[in-house]
């Protein structure tokens, strides 16, 4: 066995998990990077870590606001918590900090995935059909008059 294989069997220090099911999830090449991120800066013990948006986009390459809205994406996915931070600056004021993110265990998020599949597959035949409804248009000749009952009442 290589070097590489045996220190990533063996618990080294330089890797992290990443669980398997996550790409069942379908997530985007760039969700799947700010995860992978949070999960490689993740306390073992709490599941928690606090990077900055900031300290996310630099590492892998995205603007801040692309990183908030995958963790909007993540949150509503159930693949994390976040809970806001406040400290207090040199001067005395409260401000705010980075947010805590929790990574939550991946089973929830795959079965809310799962239960929004079934869903949607539920839903889209139902769409089809009621796509296929169009309402009534109303005629566009401007030389009849505009009243609904120009055909009965035309000699009124």
């Amino acid at each position: 066995m290589s070097n590489f294989l045996r220190a990533s069997c063996s618990g080294a220090k330089n890797f992290f998990p990443l669980p398997n099911a996550i790409f069942s999830l379908r997530l985007s090449a760039g969700e799947l990077a700010v995860y992978a991120y949070l999960m490689y800066c993740e306390d073992r013990k709490s599941h928690q870590c606090w990077p900055s948006y900031k300290t996310i986009g630099r590492a892998v390459g995205m603007s801040e606001n692309t990183i908030r809205k995958y963790v909007r994406e993540f949150e509503y996915k159930t693949l994390i918590l976040t809970e806001p931070t406040k400290y207090e600056s040199a001067d005395g004021r409260v401000r705010n900090g980075n947010l805590i993110f929790t990574i939550l265990p991946i089973q929830g998020a795959v079965k809310y995935h799962n239960e929004q599949a079934s869903r949607e597959a539920f839903v889209a035949p139902v769409r089809a059909v009621l796509g296929e409804l169009r309402p009534l248009s109303r005629n566009k000749d401007k030389s009849r008059s505009r009243t609904p009952f120009w055909g009965i009442c035309s000699d009124l």
